[in-house]
């Protein structure tokens, strides 16, 4: 092989390392930007602490004053945002990989609606704990994947149709929501209420590590699937050429990516728009049309920790889900206008 035969295979492999080099600035920059925010946020409430304290502290040098203040109070609900916008990142991107289509999130096409159900049904219905909870939330995610999966199903799963199911199936699956609320007790409708806005107050240790746990498994189930993920972009036909088992692989990534999200909604509740607007922060910040499930786990932790932070300085107990979801609001309709 001459100089000259081998240049195309420089050239091929040269935009995708520049890809790979954006995608590891722009995630340190993310994560640098989690820092500050998170440093800032365990400083700031009741008990004021400055940020060089708050580093102390982190660093196991505190006071039992700041002990208290930063590691009890504030560190668990920091980590739970953290994890919880991770979760929901890395799910948005393999649904908008999948589907081809920025709208094609799990909070467009139900996914999350179903976590909601599930988990509902057992707040309202079971009356049962915050394991069983995440439980049913998992559980009803999956199953409202299964099934937007079996109704989009036509000698394959196109894109397109995959989102107008699975906005068919959430609405649905709202109105199921509604009708659980309005049928149910006034101390069980004040609980589910809170949930289903998304909030994180009143989350501790206890609720960290089941996130945790559950992130340990999915993250290397998810970057496992990304070479896959990349092949189905390009299209069934050539995914096929390329040796990927097409279905298969659509069901292993539909399956993960459900997880993940349900892991979030069962942590937090159905946090609005997230999963919708991290990746393609991220992908505008990368300039790749790629998966980029890093730097939108990234952007997602990023989101939801400005949100809860921002909704805690503005109304008090305001639900971090209401931040976002006025966040997504703008920024879907900046995109209809964008795209129109």
């Amino acid at each position: 092989m001459t100089l000259l035969d081998s240049a195309p295979v420089v050239q091929n492999l040269h935009p995708r390392s520049q890809a790979r080099r954006r995608s590891l600035v722009v995630s340190l920059g993310v994560v640098a930007a989690i820092v500050v925010v998170g440093v800032i946020a365990l400083g700031t409430g009741a008990i004021p602490v400055a940020p060089l304290d708050v580093v102390r502290t982190l660093l196991g040098n505190g006071s039992r004053i700041t002990n208290y203040a930063v590691l009890d109070l504030r560190l668990p609900r920091a980590l739970i945002a953290i994890a919880v916008g991770a979760a929901l990142g890395m799910s948005g991107a393999v649904f908008q990989s999948l589907s081809r289509n920025p709208l094609g999130s799990p909070d467009i096409i139900g996914f999350n609606y179903g976590a909601a159900t599930g988990g509902l049904l057992v707040i309202l219905v079971v009356g049962g704990s915050p394991g069983t909870v995440s439980a049913g939330a998992l559980m009803g995610g999956l199953a409202t994947a299964l099934l937007v999966y079996l109704l989009a199903w036509q000698r394959g799963v196109l894109g397109m149709r995959l989102v107008l199911t699975g906005i068919g199936v959430s609405a649905i699956l709202q109105a199921v929501n509604f009708y659980l609320i309005v049928n149910a007790g006034v101390a069980d409708v004040a609980r589910a209420t809170v949930w289903l806005t998304g909030s994180l107050n009143n989350l501790g240790w206890t609720q960290l590590w089941p996130v945790v746990i559950a992130l340990v498994v999915l993250v290397p189930a998810l970057l496992f699937g990304v070479r896959w993920l990349e092949m189905l972009e390009m299209g069934d036909e050539v995914a096929q050429g390329l040796g990927v088992p097409v279905e298969g692989a659509r069901v292993y990534l539909l399956i993960t990516g459900t997880a993940a999200c349900a892991v979030a909604t069962a942590a937090a509740g159905p946090i609005a728009f997230v999963a919708l607007v991290a990746p393609q922060l991220a992908k505008r910040l990368i300039r790749s049309s790629g998966a980029g499930l890093l730097p939108a786990a990234w952007m997602g932790a990023f989101l939801v920790l400005a949100a809860d932070f921002a909704a805690q300085r503005i109304g008090g107990a305001l639900p971090v889900g209401v931040a976002t979801g006025a966040l997504g609001g703008v920024y879907l309709a900046w995109l209809l206008w964008r795209k129109s």
